[in-house]
């Protein structure tokens, strides 16, 4: 029995003409939502990403405003574009596209950012908000993920999940969000002991390290749900996730594909969280 595919494709469409109707209501009441993308440097993979924002903002309805800047742009400098952002309310959502350029510090950058407009959920006081479970901007992939568990009705409380990959955008969130909805979470990485001990148990595989075909037939439990949230490229210059999608799919019960599976979904969730900005602004205006 092959696996079931999770369409992130299908999800994702279904969801931003969801999206769409809400835009198009608060355009209604005269609030168009408005999302900032800035872009530092010229990194070839993050303008194609941006430009992919930008379409995807137009597509539904929203204002997009994307703000170039140079390789050599300062710190001082962006951060007073940050501040301007900030304070300019056409703009609901405000998003710094990663990696910066390296003399930039991240976490500075990350942190003057307004909580009430940071749609990535990166900023500590939204990282903190998602620890104890109250109401935030969860970053946008752990939210795409959940979103595909809810579309299949998946009950993740009292499973068991493995997510392997610790970082602050993926694999962090991600283990925390199953947490508040009552799995049993283990995080696994670079310097996990017997990685396949821990995953073969696993309900739940969510794979996020970005090591091509790391995930095999051999880590996976019998009709378990495995998420695969890698984008690599294999030795044909193929995109592939870090879950050998073949050899995985005759023993899953669920498994998500690259491309098409939680790629989708992370831009659709940022739609989300530039449209719940802009709300919680005309529900106080």
């Amino acid at each position: 029995m092959s696996a079931q595919i999770i369409d992130g494709k299908d999800i994702a469409r279904r969801k931003q003409d969801h999206i769409g109707k809400e835009v198009q209501k608060l355009k209604g009441e005269g609030m168009t939502p408005g999302l900032a993308v800035i872009l530092a440097g010229d990194n070839t993979a993050s303008k194609t990403y941006v430009s992919n924002k930008q379409k995807t903002c137009r597509k539904l309805g929203m204002y997009s405003l994307l703000v170039e800047l140079p390789e050599s742009v300062s710190e001082a400098e962006l951060i007073s574009r940050i501040g301007q952002l900030n304070e300019d309310p056409a703009i609901h959502g405000i998003l710094v596209q990663l990696p910066l350029p390296a003399h930039i510090n991240e976490k500075v950058i990350i942190e003057t950012i307004s909580p009430e407009k940071d749609v990535d959920g990166f900023h500590p006081i939204n990282v903190g908000r998602v620890m104890t479970g109250q109401d935030a901007f969860i970053p946008c992939t752990p939210f795409g993920i959940m979103e595909m568990l809810d579309s299949i009705e998946a009950d993740v409380s009292g499973k068991h999940v493995v997510v392997v990959g610790r970082s602050n955008i993926v694999g962090k969130p991600s283990g925390q969000l199953f947490l508040n909805k009552n799995a049993t979470v283990t995080y696994c990485h670079s310097k996990t002991a017997d990685l396949i001990e821990h995953t073969k148990r696993a309900d739940i595989l969510v794979a996020a390290v970005g090591k091509a075909g790391l995930i095999t037939e051999s880590h996976v439990k019998d009709g378990a749900i495995v998420i695969d949230v890698g984008m690599n490229r294999n030795q044909e210059g193929k995109l592939c996730g870090d879950v050998d999608f073949q050899a995985v799919k005759e023993k899953a019960g669920y498994i998500t594909p690259v491309p098409g599976g939680v790629g989708p979904m992370t831009i659709t969730m940022l739609m989300e969280n530039t449209l719940k900005a802009a709300k919680s602004v005309s529900k106080k205006g």
